[in-house]
């Protein structure tokens, strides 16, 4: 692992893991750690290879922000010469904390430089890098997500599903061919093109994928928990995973919902596992017989049984998408895909206000605290020390809850936590149990300080520019009716808190976190001899 770094701002977390060789585990040495208010200190590195020569902003104009996530924002910009239009992601360095966290953005930029243009996959133009930032220049797609556009056209058939899953499943196969695998198919990694009404699909996100050798396997987990395929959470898998995740959306497509769900992380874990997919809810019945058995082969446990992606794009009812009887699903799938889709923004939107809201002395005090409990002071934390200094402090835990947080905080699986991983461990700890953090966040979305939040309040937090089209209103009172667990009409902190525990999403708010949880979880699961811990 790298040096333990903190900063005034939210702690950095990696995207995935891999070997590594392991640096000095230690809180001081080469960074400077002071806080401070508006910047970081750290050391000077090159992330990326072969950067564009000069200064970005000699030939680009930056204008509005399109969106942000864990590591970076996208602005629109302008190419000043030719005045043409682009998107550029710009991920400043200093939240790029540890080595794992440079070489995942450096093997983003090479992946994307290595995938072949072609009509379903962002293009991407060139990447800078200055002593502050990487930028990223890609093609501009201001479409809107899948589901958003979904919901915009209104009326919704097993035709367009069709024609939406042979598109992916297409990236996925160009993918494949050159040695990559995604990693990460979700509808939010899918942007249109445009506005028009045969605009193209395009993946955008290249954030998670790796390459790969035919045969190779990986162990690492990563991905979005209701996309993710059995065999990663058994940490043994291939490029079979896209086409499970392509399943899953393609389920999500016909009836509005993931196929595997529930209200805990380890019951979304075992739901995935045991792989019993409802074929009897609303609106299967009149789904067409082939749909269901792509949707029964793409979502096999096994991923040796499963179809591979050549076997999906040959299934008629792909090859011949345009043909697919146009049977109109119903406005209830319309209107659950546009639920789903504005409560993970909603969610995703307070994520945001919390993640920057754990005072900076916090982390310092961890830090203090890591050093008193580090009694041979080698700058790691054995099992005793850890469950000594955990005594010590008031929490006198079972070995048992002991060793499954340290399993869950231990990256690099050497059996001892550094400082780093102590630190990280703690932050999203302290912001998972935190009501103080929630309650700024509550106070955020509820502008008149009534103690509520209430329908205007949520329609401003969730409509942007109208993306959604019409009917808002009705969907955004099906949330509040979801949350609103007193049914007076408006969301309380307390039913506030709860829908932000409820499901994976605050747990999933760090890809670092995320990914120690569901190494602990995948452990916890597979001692579990019912679940089948061997593939």
């Amino acid at each position: 692992m790298g040096s333990c770094i903190s900063s005034p701002e939210n702690l950095g977390v990696h995207k995935n893991f891999k070997e590594h060789k392991p640096l000095t585990p230690n809180c001081s040495s080469e960074f400077d750690v002071t806080p401070r208010k508006s910047s970081v200190a750290f050391r000077s590195v090159t992330v990326i290879n072969n950067p564009t020569p000069g200064n970005i902003f000699e030939k680009y104009r930056f204008g509005k922000e399109l969106g942000r996530g864990e590591f970076g924002i996208t602005n629109r910009c302008f190419d000043i010469e030719m005045d043409e239009a682009f998107a550029c992601k710009k991920i400043a360095k200093s939240k790029l904390r540890t080595e794992i966290d440079i070489e995942d953005v450096r093997r983003e930029v090479e992946i994307m430089r290595h995938l072949p243009k072609h009509p379903n996959i962002v293009s991407f133009r060139e990447a800078y890098e200055d002593k502050d930032a990487v930028y990223l220049v890609m093609e501009l797609c201001e479409g809107g997500e899948l589901f958003d556009n979904i919901v915009r056209k209104g009326h919704y058939t097993e035709r367009a599903a069709a024609k939406i899953t042979k598109t992916i499943v297409e990236v996925c196969k160009v993918c494949h061919e050159h040695g990559v695998i995604h990693r990460d198919l979700k509808p939010e990694n899918f942007l249109f093109a445009d506005a028009s009404e045969d605009s193209q699909l395009k993946a955008i996100d290249f954030g998670l994928s790796i390459f790969f050798e035919p045969g190779q396997r990986f162990s690492e987990i990563v991905g979005s928990p209701y996309y993710m395929a059995p065999e990663v959470l058994r940490r043994n898998y291939g490029p079979e995973v896209d086409v499970w995740s392509a399943g899953v959306i393609l389920y999500i497509l016909i009836c509005g919902v993931p196929p595997f769900w529930a209200e805990t992380e380890e019951g979304i874990a075992q739901a995935i596992i045991r792989g019993n997919i409802d074929f009897e809810r609303d609106p299967w019945p009149k789904v067409s017989k082939e749909a269901k058995e792509l949707v029964k082969n793409m979502l096999d446990p096994n991923p040796y049984n499963r179809l591979t992606v050549q076997e999906v794009l040959e299934n008629p009812w792909i090859q011949n998408a345009d043909q697919v009887r146009n049977t109109y699903l119903g406005e209830n799938v319309r209107m659950r895909i546009k639920q789903f889709s504005l409560m993970n923004k909603f969610k995703k939107k307070v994520l945001r206000v919390v993640a920057d809201n754990l005072p900076n002395e916090q982390i310092d005090k961890i830090k203090e605290m890591f050093h008193m409990m580090d009694k041979d002071k080698n700058g790691n934390l054995t099992f005793d020390e850890l469950k000594d200094g955990l005594s010590m402090i008031g929490h006198s835990i079972p070995d048992p809850d002991v060793q499954m947080l340290m399993d869950a905080a231990d990256i690099d699986g050497n059996g001892t936590l550094n400082c780093e991983e102590f630190v990280t461990m703690s932050v999203h700890l302290k912001r998972i149990g935190s009501d103080e953090l929630l309650f700024q966040a509550f106070h955020f979305f509820d502008k008149n300080q009534s103690g509520y939040i209430e329908f205007d309040e949520l329609r401003e937090a969730l409509v942007d520019d109208d993306k959604l089209g019409p009917n808002n209103e009705q969907v955004i009172q099906d949330i509040i009716f979801d949350v609103d667990l007193d049914k007076d009409g408006r969301i309380c902190f307390d039913e506030f808190k709860a829908m932000m525990k409820t499901g994976m999403d605050w747990k999933m708010a760090s890809r670092q976190y995320s990914r120690a949880l569901l190494n602990a979880l995948s452990s916890k699961l597979f001692k579990d001899k019912s679940l089948g811990a061997t593939n």
